[in-house]
């Protein structure tokens, strides 16, 4: 029946049995409304586990709607919710496990004390008449032997003895057999053992039928997944607190790489800066003596006028001039000495 109404759900719709008024006020229900299971959206429910069982947790109060789950599959969002779903049930299984454990802790200490001595089984009708009768025989042949010790008829008296002590052997053969029947039922009770799984006691050497029935049973299997899950969840939280510690430590080192070769850079910048100083200073020297043979040579230009054909004499001249300073130490960054003479004319 719910697997019909399931499909029939799937394929028209939830709504599908309501009138036109209560389509207006009903709401879809989404993957991520507080009513539905995330327990059930990420991994199990484990109010599913332990159906009729002695651990039945009762029917989950939220909802379990397998087209919803493949809703939450399909969502952009799954990878972001399922952190958030997988906590909450780690934390639901701890608690089960932690109730669990200490049924545990207590079945185990029930079974290291001591079993406490049996009353001794009561005796049967039938052995307690063969004991009377086997008393009462003991009792006649003690008194014969008596009266036959006191004639002096002492082999007679002997022979009689030897009864008595057959009886006496009968009478505690009668007696053990109660006892045996304690210690038989002493050694059955110390033969339990407790499944460490599920907290179930159970018969030590039983059949391998029953072993397998009992491993392969809701309670068992419930409580082996829950403990799975719990082991696995913590494993990767490990995983990943490694994972992040080791990529801090590469950041670290990276960053200290990244500042090493930011020093790097800024030693070579700065002796390229110097070198690019040295270079302008040195042209800006031979610029500034350039201006200065310009100005001379434009003076020269208005003597020459006056003085005739001086001029042009002078004009090769520093031509002249300039050609040699072109080849100067001024050109390597050496200053000129302000000592060079200079013809007057």
């Amino acid at each position: 029946m719910d697997a019909q109404r399931a499909l029939l759900d799937e394929l028209m719709g939830a709504a599908r049995n309501l009138t036109e008024e209560e389509k207006k006020e009903y709401k879809e229900i989404k993957w991520d409304d507080k009513e539905v299971c995330p327990f059930y959206m990420v991994r199990f429910c484990p109010h599913d586990l332990f159906v009729n069982t002695r651990s039945d947790l009762g029917p989950c109060p939220r909802i379990h709607d397998q087209k919803l789950k493949e809703s939450f599959e399909k969502s952009p969002r799954h990878d972001a919710y399922v952190p958030k779903f997988e906590a909450e049930l780690a934390q639901f299984c701890e608690k089960l496990v932690m109730d669990l454990d200490r049924r545990v802790r207590r079945g185990r200490e029930r079974l290291s004390q001591e079993v406490e001595p049996a009353p001794p089984p009561p005796i049967s009708a039938e052995k307690s008449e063969q004991l009377s009768v086997l008393e009462e025989k003991i009792k006649n042949l003690l008194e014969q032997v008596e009266t036959l010790g006191e004639a002096g008829k002492v082999d007679e008296a002997e022979a009689l003895m030897r009864k008595v002590e057959i009886l006496n052997v009968e009478k505690t053969t009668l007696t053990q057999q109660s006892q045996n029947d304690k210690v038989l039922m002493m050694a059955q009770e110390k033969k339990m053992a407790l499944c460490e799984i599920c907290g179930s006691f159970l018969v030590a050497n039983d059949a391998a039928e029953r072993t397998q029935s009992h491993i392969s049973g809701k309670q068992h299997i419930g409580y082996g997944m829950v403990r799975d899950f719990i082991t696995e969840y913590k494993e990767a939280k490990e995983k990943a607190r490694e994972e992040e510690r080791l990529a801090k430590e590469k950041e670290v080192e990276d960053r200290r790489k990244q500042r090493e070769k930011e020093y790097e850079s800024r030693k070579r910048s700065g002796s390229s800066d110097r070198d690019r100083y040295r270079d302008r200073d040195r042209d800006r020297e031979r610029e500034r003596y350039r201006e200065r043979d310009r100005e001379r040579s434009r003076e020269w230009d208005g003597r020459s006028g006056r003085d005739g054909g001086r001029g042009a004499d002078w004009r090769s001249r520093v031509r002249h001039r300039d050609r040699s300073r072109s080849r100067s130490p001024v050109r390597h960054g050496h200053r000129r000495s302000p000592r060079s003479p200079v013809r007057q004319y």
